[in-house]
């Protein structure tokens, strides 16, 4: 039975990190029933990855994982300036381990077992916080462009900047994750969607037209990088 508590207004995307299979599939169950996309992994290595590759709005950590643990994850993620929100999940309920958890940049941590309804309610008010952030950075400036999101422009050195809506939800992906490298096939997922049906080249010319438009050398691009034998990141 699922405990259904306000449906994810966004559709955000939660990753669930977490090896007890049980506890898992039943995380995963009343997430999505509660209107979340959900995606899982089973140790820390894999969790660590998907954290970078999927671009999560939030993750459920658990802290002892095979593998590497879930407080190295969290360290990984915030020293690579990674600022998804992330709730731990552990049976360690001292408040030295609670500490180290917050120190290393966790935004909740709950013990186990758990109430199933008070972590949904926190999980929620998580992404909540979120999407108030987000609301508050309206705009975003690098060099000599500036980006408001409200009113979708770009303008450099003033003057105003022409973007189709593909262009300006792919500059947007890259300026808000600063140096954190996408995939094509990731940036296909995230700006296109799971229906499209081209090839990862089209990113490609994307990040050309964009770097033609808003680098002052688009040969040698000093914003919109290439990550090679992956894709691309913003590096401010």
């Amino acid at each position: 039975m699922t405990a259904k508590l306000v449906p994810g207004p966004e559709g955000e995307k939660i990753l669930v990190v977490e090896d007890d299979r049980s506890l898992r599939d039943g995380l995963a169950m009343n997430l999505k029933a509660s209107g979340y996309r959900v995606i899982v992994a089973a140790d820390g290595h894999e969790g660590l990855r998907r954290a970078f590759d999927d671009a999560p709005d939030l993750i459920v950590l658990d802290i002892m994982l095979p593998g590497i643990s879930g407080l190295e994850i969290l360290q990984e993620l915030r020293e690579r300036r990674v600022e998804v929100p992330v709730l731990i999940l552990s049976a360690r309920d001292q408040l030295p381990q609670k500490l180290e958890g917050f120190g290393l940049g966790a935004d909740d941590y709950i013990t186990k077992p758990f109430d199933l309804k008070e972590l949904l309610a926190r999980i929620d008010a998580a992404l909540r916080r979120r999407r108030l952030k987000q609301r508050d950075e309206s705009t975003l400036s690098f060099a000599d462009v500036v980006i408001d999101f409200n009113a979708r422009t770009v303008t450099r050195g003033g003057r105003d900047v022409a973007t189709t809506p593909r262009e300006f939800e792919l500059l947007a992906l890259l300026v808000r994750n600063p140096r954190k490298a996408f995939s094509r096939e990731q940036i296909l997922r995230e700006v296109w969607g799971y229906e499209y049906e081209g090839t990862t080249r089209t990113v490609d010319n994307f990040v050309v037209s964009l770097r033609q438009k808003l680098e002052k050398d688009p040969q040698n691009p000093r914003y919109l990088v290439t990550v090679r034998t992956v894709g691309y990141r913003f590096d401010p």
